[in-house]
């Protein structure tokens, strides 16, 4: 698959071509909907006074790595997001680290990350308009005085560019420079042996630091947003 950059389905004159980031994303989702259906199934035989192993201690930490990105954000509310955001949450790292295994990374895709980001600014402003009505979102924006609008407006929106292009750029730029370590080593091949020697490192820090680092980064300025507007709604 890491050989298919694309896949062109053809429909009478109508062609859609559909990415290797996005199938990846699709071959992701159907492996977590597995995983977290048997995942559940062994939660629910799970005896609680035996301690946790296997597949049942794997969620007990993804579910604490997700307390930890989000609870001191959302605080009371973190119960209510901790479906929707522990899934993305562990999806993200999947497909940030699986440039390890030769695949392209769906968040070197700035579409797909462009529709996280609109998807968690959607829900932000709904929960803020939720809040007190739309008037008051509105009113909200022309604080502290009237003159600062616009610059308020252009904060709002600033968000999803800025959560998409940083999330796009540092993915982006760790794979287009692993890519080029391998075809440099291949041209200078014996020579470009010692450069296996390098591309470990590169590995670590833009496929797996830097990875993790992004998603959350990614998350955590989302759930900071979320609860702004939640935890004075639960208030």
């Amino acid at each position: 698959m890491s050989d298919v950059s694309a896949i062109i389905i053809h429909i009478g004159k109508f062609s859609l071509q559909i990415q290797q980031s996005i199938l990846v994303w699709l071959g992701i989702c159907v492996f977590f909907a597995f995983f977290f259906y048997f995942a559940g199934k062994k939660i629910e035989a799970q005896d609680p006074s035996k301690s946790s192993k296997g597949i049942v201690y794997i969620c007990e930490e993804m579910y604490n790595l997700v307390l930890y990105v989000i609870k001191d954000n959302l605080r009371e509310t973190t119960k209510k997001y901790i479906p929707l955001f522990g899934t993305l949450i562990v999806m993200m790292i999947v497909s940030n680290l699986i440039g390890l295994i030769g695949l392209q990374n769906p968040t070197s895709n700035v579409s797909f990350n462009a529709t996280l980001a609109v998807t968690m600014w959607l829900m932000i402003q709904g929960n803020g308009i939720k809040k007190g009505g739309l008037l008051a979102r509105m009113k909200e924006l022309t604080e502290p005085m009237f003159l600062l609008t616009p610059l308020n407006v252009i904060g709002e929106l600033a968000l999803p560019i800025s959560l998409t292009m940083r999330l796009f750029g540092n993915i982006l730029a760790g794979y287009i420079i692993s890519m080029l370590v391998y075809t440099l080593i291949k041209m200078l091949i014996p020579v470009g042996l010692l450069g296996l020697l390098v591309t470990p490192f590169l590995h670590m820090y833009f496929d797996i630091f830097s990875g993790v680092i992004q998603t959350y980064i990614f998350f955590t300025l989302s759930s900071f947003f979320l609860g702004q507007q939640v935890a004075i709604q639960e208030d």
